[in-house]
């Protein structure tokens, strides 16, 4: 019998990165900004109208906020809602693209 020969294995593709979900890019923005003034959940969850843990749930993408809700945040932290879509566009628009995923 004939000796195996063994080939070594072609190198993976890099994985493409994946576009983050809407809720979890405007979370990212809310937090920087909120953290960039030095304040606190409390203290914006305040301003804004919110519960300090549904504003630190928006935060980490875990929630979905309503546009008011979204405009409430936005302008306890000095943005007009404009603003903040914006932020959030740049930043998606600066990743490189992979695959989109549709939720079910």
């Amino acid at each position: 019998m004939g000796e195996l020969i063994s080939f070594p294995k072609p190198a993976a593709a890099p994985e493409p990165t994946a576009e983050p979900l809407w809720r979890v890019a405007v979370g990212r923005e809310l937090r920087e900004a909120r953290t960039a003034e030095g304040r606190t959940l409390a203290d914006v969850a305040g301003d804004a109208g919110v519960s300090t843990q549904y504003l630190s749930e928006v935060e980490r993408g875990r929630k979905e906020p309503s546009s008011e809700v979204l405009s409430a945040v936005s302008g306890a932290l000095g943005l007009r809602l404009v603003d903040l879509t914006a932020r959030v566009t740049r930043r998606l628009a600066a990743r490189p693209s992979g695959p989109v995923c549709l939720a079910a």
